[in-house]
């Protein structure tokens, strides 16, 4: 699937959170994601960088979140949509992704253990709204299916 080159493009809000992000932890970040909507911000981060963007105890997260006045949420970032997905779903056994292309949507399915379905889609589909909100981003997903 290829990269999405309208919902790509990183808005002033964005780039002032990249920069407050990379001076405050020190780490670099691929990326970063607003979800006014949701009230949070998202940081996608090379996996050699993850601890020094949360920091002791948290540390950086809870300071940028004060900052913020925002949910903050680190992400691993891999240019792969596969993995890109499954580490949407922390502490969750993803047994499959499937991306499907129909009709001009995008669309990716997770396949998770039937016991970890509810953890997956999170309180409120919290955890499938953040993976279509960072995979519509990236790759122009419109649909993310947890199965």
């Amino acid at each position: 699937m290829e990269k999405s080159s309208n919902g790509d493009r990183i808005d002033l809000e964005e780039l002032r959170y990249l920069s407050l992000f990379q001076d405050l932890t020190g780490a670099m970040a691929y990326r970063c994601i607003a979800d006014n909507e949701g009230n949070r911000v998202f940081y996608l981060v090379n996996k050699n960088d993850l601890g020094k963007a949360i920091g002791k105890d948290g540390k950086n997260v809870k300071s940028l979140s004060k900052i913020l006045n925002k949910n903050v949420e680190i992400v691993e970032y891999s240019d792969k949509i596969e993995e890109m997905t499954k580490n949407l779903f922390p502490e969750i056994t993803v047994l499959k992704v499937d991306l499907i292309d129909k009709d001009n949507v995008k669309a990716v399915y997770v396949k998770v253990k039937d016991d970890e379905k509810g953890k997956a889609i999170g309180k409120d589909g919290k955890n499938v709204k953040r993976a279509k909100i960072i995979l519509g981003k990236l790759y122009g997903v419109e649909k993310v299916v947890v199965k």
